[in-house]
């Protein structure tokens, strides 16, 4: 061979190590001539043929690696990965390969095994080394709490019932009841608790636009309570109950107020009602005599009546002092005691209140007032107070009202009091000094 032919082989020789590979050698396909090769050697001018990997070897580990049958050794010796440091596949001299990762926690060195390569594929060992990586360097730092499995809202409204539902009273349970059996659960039932976000509500709150405010606005604030209960026992992150800021629908308020004309209707209509329904045209007489609220009246017992007062021992507000004027004694005293009943407006069987609604919606009819609610005698009785000149804080405690934002809403009632005595004194000034009104 001439020197120009042996020239030539090494050049070549030094392009195959150029283009070696971590896994293997780039070897030329079979030539049509041997002897000297012509310009350089490309990618395309060979096959790559794998190394032999000697232990203590780094390569990729992945599912063809795992395959391959590596060398045999009198020790146990192991592949690195090259991509994810600490990742490695041992090999032993019985031929049995496993995945481990090495670790470094606290100081000292820790090997753990994560499986056979017959029981765990490449790209799960890989992720599993990964996640024991990224705990070990985490240790020591703070972690988040772990939150507990977030039930479906079905599943939560009989545990948050059976802690919640007896702080309540009992018109209060049957109200939030119905709101939760008829409005909320047939929303929300099927969702976890987790992923009901503030999208769902404001959706919810569309459907409702259309007949459905009412309901709406008396249930929202029972979802809210159950979502807020629900960040107490850690089904949901703190601060995230997505009911918050939620508006309700405004709805004008309903204030209906008795005018002369329309109190000397209602009191000839009682009047002609009194003889076959004593009971209940008693009850709508202490109603125009007290502000009482309906319930407070028509639920009574003879224990709380004590002289010029009624001592209720629990209302809306709580306990409840409603003070009596003469005619509202001497309705009381005229009544007659049933023995062995507690109530004083007792129903036919004597074991309960007696109920007015059925009754209350064929008298005021009769009465040509068709639009008036029982409701509507205490924001009369309010508005007769007003004109009387009485002060606010005064009206709120003859009513029994536990916020002064509750009264203020009669403020504007006070306001045409004042203007209505301004105008009969302008116009008193008017004709003194000869001008007419």
């Amino acid at each position: 061979m001439g020197k120009s032919a042996a020239k030539s082989i090494e050049d070549a020789l030094e392009t195959w190590r150029k283009l070696a590979a971590a896994d293997g050698c780039l070897v030329p396909k079979i030539p049509q001539n041997s002897g000297v090769l012509d310009g350089e050697l490309g990618v395309y001018d060979g096959d790559m043929v794998p190394k032999r990997l000697a232990p203590g070897n780094r390569a990729y580990l992945d599912g063809n690696l795992a395959r391959r049958k590596q060398p045999p050794a009198p020790r146990e010796y192991a592949i690195w990965d090259t991509e994810l440091a600490g990742f490695g596949l041992r090999i032993r001299p019985s031929g049995r390969r496993s995945w481990f990762v090495r670790v470094r926690r606290r100081g000292k060195h820790q090997r753990i095994t994560l499986g056979s390569v017959e029981d765990l594929d490449a790209p799960t060992a890989r992720m599993q080394a990964r996640r024991i990586l990224a705990e070990v360097a985490l240790d020591g730092l703070p972690r988040r709490v772990a939150q507990r499995q977030s039930p479906t809202f079905a599943e939560y409204v009989d545990e948050f019932w059976r802690d919640c539902a007896h702080h309540w009273k009992l018109s209060t349970q049957k109200r939030n009841w119905d709101a939760i059996r008829l409005d909320i659960a047939p929303q929300f039932g099927p969702m976890r608790l987790d992923i009901i976000c503030r999208s769902d509500i404001i959706r919810w709150r569309d459907d409702c636009a259309e007949g459905k405010q009412a309901k709406f606005n008396r249930a929202l604030p029972v979802l809210a309570a159950m979502l807020k209960y629900a960040e107490a026992l850690g089904y949901l992150r703190k601060g995230s109950n997505p009911c918050r800021g939620t508006p309700r629908f405004k709805r004008k308020a309903m204030e209906r107020f008795l005018s002369p004309l329309e109190y000397r209707r209602l009191g000839a209509a009682l009047s002609e009602a009194e003889e076959m329904q004593p009971l209940r045209v008693a009850i709508i007489r202490l109603l125009l005599y007290t502000g009482a609220r309906s319930q407070e009246i028509g639920g009574l017992q003879w224990d709380w009546v004590q002289g010029p007062r009624l001592l209720l021992p629990d209302s809306k507000t709580g306990p409840k002092t409603i003070w009596l004027c003469s005619q509202a004694v001497r309705i009381l005293e005229a009544l007659p005691r049933r023995e062995g009943c507690p109530f004083v407006f007792p129903n036919q069987k004597g074991d309960a209140p007696l109920k007015l609604d059925v009754w209350w919606s064929k008298f005021r009819r009769r009465c040509a007032l068709p639009d008036l609610r029982i409701h509507d005698l205490r924001h009369s009785y309010a508005s007769i107070a007003i004109r009387h000149n009485m002060p606010l804080a005064t009206i709120g405690r003859l009513l029994g009202h536990e916020l002064p934002e509750t009264t203020a809403k009669y403020a504007h009632l006070a306001d045409e009091t004042i203007a209505e005595a301004a105008a009969r004194v302008s116009g008193g000034l008017a004709s003194a000094i000869g001008l007419g009104a």
